[in-house]
């Protein structure tokens, strides 16, 4: 089969990516891209005004703004105290930006050295401001998917690492969200961190990236971008049922009618506002038509739930204009895919058998790619996990390699 032919059946696997709190939907696998990875360290071409402008951000990145107790649904039970902060970081228009988080600290006294840290990078949840999980609530729009992870989050709480949870560039901020993203994903996830360590001087320098689906995503990216950042180290990074392979063939697919194509209408939004987001070149509004622009409207003020509402009115004839021009969407959501990212420190990915968002065959291409490019990779597969059990089930192996990083250990590497 040719690329792209292969990019076509990618579509149908990963155009549900790394949309954790969507339903599953049985899918092909994912196959290569052609170009070679790319570094999310480099800085992103400089488009239009940058979002968030104040005087706290002509700080350096990682400065914590501010920083409260936190008692809602976002706070893990087990921790010491849970807090809401605020820090500087980098978007993807390489501006600075404020994004907010929460930052768990662990029970007990600190071990030499400073409390080991995780820094989590969350599924989808959408791309409105009421979707940023520090926002969370028992009864919030996203609360179904946040709130299973949690459960796995507070072991790690109880095992005695602090757990830092960035809500990503444009999620409870000023500016939009640039879903998939990988370079913005990665310099928030490790922002977190620095920010953590103005908070608590018991957190440690040392640490580890971890994430789900949309989070896979960013984990890889993060594993592919500095080891070292203003006074912290990353040891190496976990990536969940990673999302990000093969989207760019999304919108074509959709257009075409091909199978599979009424389920994925409502996975449109979050790719189309995340790449207009991120450049200027794709223009979401310009792209559908007026019966379809309900469904951004839906993405820009509500979460999942809300989108698939207005998503199960529309068919696929009834998204795109005639005339829509997917070339600079395929080529910024190309540049985008997980396969671009090579990471520079060991990286553990999981995989469920039973996951129909992220398929199985697309992680396997995925990982055969790392370890082409890559330090240590270890893959586990996991029977009968689907998309969401992939968390739970992964926690044994994931802390298990956790801790040999933070021992000074290198994994073994037995993907490769």
């Amino acid at each position: 089969m040719s690329a792209r032919s292969w990019a076509a059946v990618a579509a149908a696997v990963f155009l549900t990516t790394g949309l954790a709190s969507a339903p599953s939907t049985a899918a092909p696998p994912a196959a290569p891209p052609a170009a070679a990875p790319s570094r999310p360290d480099a800085a992103p071409a400089k488009h239009g005004k940058p979002h968030g402008q104040h005087a706290d951000l002509r700080k350096p990145r990682g400065t914590l703004l501010s920083a409260r107790p936190l008692r809602t649904a976002a706070a893990l039970p087990s921790a010491r105290a849970t807090y809401l902060v605020e820090y500087v970081s980098v978007g993807a228009r390489d501006q600075k930006i404020r994004v907010t988080g929460t930052v768990s600290l662990p029970r007990g006294k600190a071990p030499r050295g400073g409390w080991r840290v995780l820094s989590w990078a969350h599924g989808t949840t959408g791309t409105a401001d009421a979707c940023a999980p520090s926002r969370d609530t028992v009864d919030g729009p996203a609360h179904d998917y946040l709130g299973g992870v949690d459960q796995t989050l507070d072991k790690w709480s109880g095992a005695g690492y602090v757990v830092a949870k960035t809500d990503y560039e444009g999620l409870g901020t000023p500016g939009d969200h640039p879903y998939i993203n990988g370079p913005s994903a990665a310099r928030t996830v490790a922002d977190i961190v620095v920010a953590a360590r103005q908070l608590d001087r018991h957190v440690g320098r040392e640490w580890v990236a971890a994430g789900h689906s949309q989070g896979g995503h960013a984990a890889l990216a993060a594993a592919a971008g500095p080891r070292k950042h203003r006074g912290t180290e990353l040891l190496g990074a976990m990536s969940l049922a990673p999302g990000g392979v093969g989207l760019s063939q999304t919108a074509p697919y959709i257009k075409n009618n091909l199978p599979g194509a009424q389920a994925a209408i409502a996975f449109l939004p979050p790719l189309l506002l995340g790449a207009a987001a991120a450049t200027d070149t794709v223009d979401a509004d310009a792209l559908v038509t007026d019966v379809a622009q309900p469904l951004l409207d839906a993405g820009r003020t509500g979460c999942m739930g809300a989108i698939r509402e207005v998503a199960e009115t529309l068919t696929p004839p009834q998204i795109f204009e005639p005339d829509a021009d997917f070339g600079p969407l395929t080529a910024y959501l190309d540049s985008q895919d997980a396969v671009r990212f090579a990471p520079r420190v060991p990286t553990f990915v999981a995989a469920g058998t039973a996951d129909t968002l992220v398929a199985k065959p697309g992680v396997d291409y995925l990982v055969s790619v790392l370890c082409g490019a890559a330090p240590p990779i270890d893959y586990s597969i996991y029977q009968g996990a689907d998309h969401r059990a992939v968390v739970d089930q992964s926690y044994d192996a994931t802390r298990a390699y956790a801790d040999r990083l933070f021992r000074g250990r290198t994994p073994a590497g037995a993907a490769c």
